[in-house]
């Protein structure tokens, strides 16, 4: 999170330079395989990942939608629709976004970002389906 956040930030930066630094300040307590593939991967998949959050938000343009919010719901949406291991289950993606959100970001954060990925979760639901470990069986 901090990563995409500091590059969203600054998008001159070189993301490896920052997936670095915090590699070092959070040495061992990071999964550092894990973290860069959802940091490389949300970031080759921001443009297609922010027309999903437009779609669900249709009033918040998302040049309005805060910098944390964004990045939470981009790296859910990337755990959701785009990380062919789909190592996380839906439900925890969306539990972990709106935690964080509750965590770094504004009063609303959570609630926003529980209804956006709440809204990506319905229109993408016979896809997430088999990842979710609490679906019927």
């Amino acid at each position: 999170m901090q990563t995409l956040y500091e590059w969203d930030f600054r998008p001159e930066s070189k993301v490896e330079d920052i997936l670095h630094r915090n590699f070092t300040e959070f040495e061992g307590q990071v999964d550092q395989v894990y973290a860069r593939k959802v940091v490389e991967g949300t970031i080759a998949s921001k443009d297609s990942i922010d027309q999903l959050i437009i779609k669900a938000a249709p009033d918040w343009p998302i040049e309005q939608v805060a910098m944390i919010d964004k990045n939470l719901l981009r790296i859910a949406i990337f755990e959701l629709l785009y990380d062919q291991e789909e190592e996380v289950p839906p439900k925890v993606s969306i539990n972990e976004a709106v935690e964080l959100g509750k965590q770094f970001g504004s009063e609303s954060s959570s609630k926003f970002i529980n209804g956006v990925l709440g809204t990506i979760y319905k229109d993408h639901a016979k896809k997430l389906e088999p990842r979710d470990l609490n679906a019927p069986k």
